[in-house]
């Protein structure tokens, strides 16, 4: 499965856009994309799911790392426009609730 990922800046960080399948085989790719997004000191990283139909728990453990590191470096990770299945893991692994998560599309919300 591919994984597109593309970039835009926004204030104070970056906006990610996700689309395709995030698995064991795509995980790397979203973690290289992360990982430099959330080590930047006082940054603040959205990553946009909107083009993710299915998440596994190695792209679950991805996020977690990445708000980890968001952490360690005084910044933020917000993570938006889930659609429900996607959401739904979020929710059942308890991680909604340790992490910003927010299923409107930000413009949605302007």
């Amino acid at each position: 499965m591919k994984l597109d990922l593309k970039k835009t800046a926004i204030d104070n960080g970056t906006k990610l856009f996700v689309s395709g399948e995030i698995d064991a085989y795509t995980a790397p790719q979203l973690k290289e994309a992360l990982a430099p997004l959330t080590s930047e000191e006082n940054s603040k990283t959205v990553v946009d799911l909107a083009g993710v139909d299915y998440i596994d728990s190695t792209g679950l453990g991805i996020f977690v790392g990445a708000l980890k590191e968001a952490h360690n470096h005084n910044g933020e990770l917000k993570i938006v426009s889930l659609n429900h299945r996607v959401k739904r893991l979020f929710t059942i692994t308890g991680l909604d609730e340790v992490m910003d998560i927010d299923e409107e599309k930000e413009e949605a919300k302007r």
